[in-house]
């Protein structure tokens, strides 16, 4: 059955649009603190909602392609090397870096957390992205 990606679609483009916005606005005007943290926030934010839409559609593409039951108790680890053994994905370290720095950004909430979080979310945009290219090519 065809995935319909459209809202994958949309959550990498939201993160393309906030890391571009960042990257405009904080280079190029003298903003505060606050701002910056606000922009940024916003850039973690389209991480995690690009980030759970990726997760999500590795796991429908493989119940919809390898096993239809394989879902139902499947770890992030496991999702991660079926998707790396069926080229959705490069990475599978990357990725679990990623779901790593996603349960943390959804338990807690400082600094340190939130500047990892951000740097991770311009790696991931190429990740994602690149994952995208390859669930379009294997959607049939």
């Amino acid at each position: 059955m065809k995935l319909n990606l459209e809202n994958l679609e949309n959550s990498i483009q939201s993160l393309i649009e906030s890391i571009e916005s960042y990257d405009e606005l904080a280079n190029k005007i003298q903003l505060s603190e606050k701002n910056i943290n606000t922009l940024r926030s916003g850039v973690i934010q389209n991480f995690e909602v690009a980030y759970e839409q990726c997760w999500k559609f590795m796991k429908r593409w493989i119940e919809n392609n390898v096993n239809p039951q394989i879902g139902i108790a499947m770890t992030r680890r496991e999702l991660f090397r079926l998707s790396a053994e069926n080229f959705l994905i490069h990475d599978f370290e990357k990725w679990m870096k990623f779901h790593k720095l996603r349960n943390l950004t959804s338990h807690t909430y400082d600094k340190k957390n939130a500047e990892e979080s951000f740097q991770i979310s311009v790696s991931f945009l190429k990740e994602a992205s690149s994952f995208l290219v390859r669930i379009k090519s294997h959607n049939d």
